[in-house]
């Protein structure tokens, strides 16, 4: 119960047990260079299915400018997590809350280097509220979990790949992670911190979440703007007023007691990353890191905040939207 307890006020160290299964859980990396042409995904994780067999390590890489996706597959004996801090190493390669030390050499790819992350907000956790998920994440029932680790971090260091020299120099960075059974049936993702506003950013989810036997509509949205995370969750009993999706455009109202948040999103073909069902790494999900959205935020009465457009948005739309776009 106390290692329970502590894991959940902790959402960013390592979740997972020798024994739990199915499961996975994974770290995503997000790195934009200093003149914003050079985007990457890096995300490390473990996968335990319902076959033994199925069990392993991995790193995905993901080449925002040009969709190139690659998975890197390890043995489980591989993955080694810390168990009071967040550091977790696949192979040679390490992640941490001060960055990535990547050294993958395989028939994919050869990508070597240090890339180190400032040490910025993640989402606020308290007794009550742990995390992005509000009291959710005291459920240990819950198919997926979400954490928040780092909204906006500056970078300095960079990597060798295929023997190309690679700057994340005065860069920019975000870390998000996931972990339980397996992804939602259904869902949009979208983030973003660069605006023309310095030390903005932006992260957005709504999916539908499975529990008890029914699913529901929950929503998770954080804008960071002047030192004030505003938040909009079902939790907080925020409302959506609006979510549309068009062949070009994600368009996405949410209000809360205060405030109102317009996100319009272009949808842009990306990459094709693997996320985990309850048997295997899978499902394919096209991820594209060249989107733009445009940000509005006011008060109830109409008095506008903020209203600027992100760029370099990473942006995931997923699964049974029919579902997603009807629920409540």
């Amino acid at each position: 119960m106390r290692q329970y307890i502590y894991k959940t006020l902790h959402p960013h160290i390592f979740q997972g047990t020798h024994t739990r299964r199915p499961y996975f859980e994974g770290w995503y990396f997000k790195l934009i260079s200093a003149d914003e042409q050079t985007r990457y995904a890096i995300i490390p994780g473990i996968f335990r299915g319902q076959d033994t067999a199925k069990d392993h390590a991995f790193i995905q890489v993901l080449d925002g400018m040009n969709g190139r996706a690659t998975y890197h597959e390890y043995p489980t004996s591989a993955f080694w997590a810390d168990k009071k801090e967040f550091i977790v190493r696949v192979g040679a390669s390490e992640f941490s809350l001060d960055g990535v030390k990547l050294d993958i050499d395989d028939d994919l790819l050869t990508l070597k280097g240090t890339v180190t992350f400032s040490r910025g907000r993640g989402w606020d956790v308290t007794p009550m509220q742990p995390g992005v998920m509000g009291w959710y994440m005291w459920l240990p029932i819950m198919e997926c979990y979400h954490g928040i680790v780092n909204l906006s971090a500056s970078l300095n260091g960079g990597w060798v790949e295929n023997g190309k020299t690679v700057s994340f120099v005065g860069g920019k960075g975000y870390v998000e992670k996931d972990w339980g059974q397996a992804f939602p049936s259904a869902y949009i993702w979208m983030q973003s911190n660069h605006f023309d506003t310095p030390n903005t950013s932006l992260t957005a989810s709504i999916a539908m979440i499975p529990l008890l036997g029914r699913s529901f509509r929950g929503a998770i949205v954080g804008f960071y703007y002047q030192d004030t995370l505003y938040k909009f969750a079902k939790y907080t009993n925020a409302i959506n007023e609006q979510l549309k999706l068009t062949d070009d455009h994600v368009y996405w109202t949410m209000r809360n007691k205060t405030h109102r948040l317009e996100l319009v999103a272009e949808r842009i073909s990306g990459g094709l990353l693997l996320a985990p069902i309850r048997t295997e790494m899978h499902k394919r999900v096209d991820e594209t890191m060249q989107s733009t959205v445009k940000v509005r935020l006011t008060t109830l009465a109409g008095d506008v905040i903020f209203d600027e457009i992100g760029r370099n948005t990473a942006l995931e739309v997923h699964g049974d939207l029919d579902t997603l776009l009807k629920a409540k």
